[in-house]
């Protein structure tokens, strides 16, 4: 199994979230990092940019494919990742620490508390690695 950090929320297409001071980190998991390959080029929202939950939030392209991430929140971004247009591997290497992508203040925290616990989540991806 995958590093999955334990006080983060998670959705099932392998976002991560994480709640401080009212404002809330996203970013991919482990698990999403490894089937994406080596992460070359990460396309970011803009800092005011009006996200609605299921939206695009980024694109991630590597060397095995072009992705585009969802988010798992409706909001408003208030803060991106600058350091990861430089370094972009920081998705591979770091995913839970430096390679956050956005911070967002959020729209309803209902959304929040409908993502998968660390717990859940666990369960969750062992059904999907035994089917594999």
């Amino acid at each position: 199994m995958k590093k999955i950090k334990s006080l983060a929320r998670y959705h099932e297409t392998n976002e991560w979230v994480t709640f401080y001071n009212n404002i809330f980190t996203i970013g991919i998991t482990d698990f999403a990092q490894t089937v994406f390959g080596n992460v070359v080029l990460i396309n970011l929202p803009k800092v005011g940019d009006i996200i609605e939950k299921g939206q695009e939030l980024t694109t991630i392209e590597s060397d095995k494919m072009s992705t585009e991430i969802e988010s798992p929140l409706s909001g408003k971004i208030i803060s991106i990742n600058q350091d990861l247009i430089n370094h972009p591997y920081w998705l591979n290497e770091s995913p839970y620490e430096k390679g956050w992508l956005v911070k967002m203040d959020i729209s309803t925290l209902s959304e929040w508390e409908d993502l998968m616990t660390a717990i859940e989540y666990e369960n969750y991806m062992s059904v999907f690695y035994n089917k594999i």
